[in-house]
């Protein structure tokens, strides 16, 4: 599975613009089947305020995600505005067609810093069975986290710094070994660092890191970047850490090996490398 990073021109239904944030709190809808309330450290055996006819567990597919209880306690402001989410709610498909949806929510000092829930296949088997979130402590700064069944599957150390944050890219077996891996760029704005971490055993190592790329820049509500597949194997689309090119770096044997590809002309030119075109 290649998820496509989200850009400047993005579907509503696979992307939240901070000016709508807010409203989707608004426009809140529990889909048949119930809803049950999570902390960030609980597990999925509390039971489901439907009566507790089942609850989702891995082997559910996650039909939806999206982030909830809009909030300001965090005032880093790196994607236009003060606002953040306190919570998340994913939706899943179960026995007989039931639909149940999971809310969970994030402790006090904690907050998803990011513009929306990536679906995530981490069994590549076609289904969705975790999300990618940016999950912000405000002491320690970002982390990239994947939750799943309702609860928290693994996550990245924290970057270690109030306001230090880190611009999410996608998931895919980059290399082709069965394995699902993450990418993200590290502080954006400051180290420009492209990172991968692989999915395996239940775990996130990192594999590969590559300095001189980013994808954000302050302000702006949207992330440059995504993983294309032209027939020739994954690679991830940003843009050199000065913004003057756009750059495809692919996970090999021995590292990430990045290509110029092209000038960087505005957000277009990469959506564009992203098509193959």
């Amino acid at each position: 599975m290649v998820f496509r990073g989200q850009m400047a021109r993005r579907l509503p239904d696979r992307f939240w613009p901070r000016s709508a944030r807010r409203a989707g709190e608004m426009l809140r809808i529990w889909l048949l089947g119930g809803t049950m309330v999570l902390s960030a450290a609980a597990t999925a055996q509390t039971r489901a305020n439907d009566g507790g006819h089942w609850s989702p567990s891995a082997a559910d597919p996650i039909l939806s995600a999206r982030f909830t209880g809009p909030t300001t306690r965090y005032a880093h402001a790196v994607l236009g505005d003060a606002v953040e989410w306190a919570g998340l709610t994913l939706t899943f498909s179960g026995q007989d067609g039931a639909v149940m949806s999971v809310e969970i929510q994030l402790p006090q000092d904690h907050v998803f810093e990011d513009l929306e829930p990536r679906l995530v296949d981490l069994t590549l088997d076609g289904r969705a069975n975790a999300v990618m979130v940016v999950e912000t402590d405000m002491a320690r700064g970002a982390a990239l986290a994947l939750y799943g069944a309702g609860e928290k599957i693994a996550e990245t150390p924290h970057i270690g710094q109030r306001n230090r944050w880190l611009a999410p890219i996608g998931a895919a077996d980059l290399d082709g070994d069965g394995q699902v891996e993450l990418a993200y760029v590290d502080r954006p704005h400051l180290a420009k660092t492209l990172r991968i971490w692989r999915f395996e055993g239940g775990k996130l190592t990192e594999i590969a890191s590559l300095p001189g790329l980013t994808n954000h820049r302050i302000g702006e509500d949207f992330i440059t970047s995504g993983i294309r597949d032209c027939g020739t194997g994954p690679e991830i689309v940003t843009v050199n850490a000065t913004w003057s090119r756009v750059m495809a770096s692919r996970l090999t044997q021995t590292g990430l090996v990045a290509q110029d590809i092209g000038p960087f002309s505005g957000p277009e030119a990469v959506e564009k490398a992203l098509t193959c075109s």
